[in-house]
C-alpha cells in the first residue's frame, strides 16, 4: 500500500487526482500507476486501468490470475469492472468513494448476479491517511 501512496503523491504533484495503484503477485510488484487522466487527456487513464494494463502486459496475458491489486481509493464503476475481467483474487483500498465508488458504495458491482468474478475486498487500509491525501489536493484546488 506504501507503494500506491507513492504513486498517488505523484499523480498530485503532475496535477492529477492522487490516486494511485499497484499489482502484485507472490510478493513480488508487477506493476504500479497514478491517475494521468489528464497528462494522456484520457477518462479511462486511472490508476488501476493503468496498472491492470502494465501487468498484463508484464505477465503477456489478459488474465491476472492471484494477483492483488492495492488502491487508494474505492475503484470507480470501470475499474471494478475491469479488475473483475482481469480476474484479481484480492482487492485492497484505502478511503471509500461514496460519490464514485462501486464497490462497497454506488452500484457495489461485485454483488450484482451479472458480475463474473469477485475478488476478495479489503476497503479502508490507511483510509484516513487516503482521505487526508484527496482532501487537500481538492482543497488546494478551490
Amino acid at each position: 500500500m506504501t507503494q500506491a501512496f507513492d504513486e498517488a503523491r505523484a499523480a498530485a504533484a503532475r496535477g492529477e487526482v492522487p490516486v494511485g495503484a499497484v499489482v502484485m503477485r507472490d510478493g513480488a510488484v508487477l506493476a504500479r500507476a497514478g491517475n494521468r487522466t489528464l497528462e494522456l487527456k484520457d477518462p479511462t487513464a486511472h490508476a488501476e486501468m493503468l496498472a491492470l494494463r502494465l501487468a498484463c502486459e508484464a505477465i503477456g496475458s489478459e488474465r491476472l490470475i492471484g494477483c492483488d491489486l492495492y488502491v487508494t481509493l474505492e475503484p470507480c464503476p470501470m475499474c471494478a469492472a475491469a479488475i473483475s475481467f482481469a480476474r484479481i483474487r484480492r482487492l485492497y483500498f484505502g478511503a471509500a468513494d461514496p460519490k464514485g465508488g462501486a464497490v462497497e458504495n454506488g452500484v457495489r458491482l461485485y454483488e450484482s448476479p451479472t458480475c463474473h468474478h469477485q475478488p476478495e475486498i479489503y476497503g479502508g487500509l490507511r483510509e484516513s491517511e487516503a482521505a487526508a491525501l484527496l482532501r487537500e489536493f481538492f482543497r488546494e484546488r478551490r
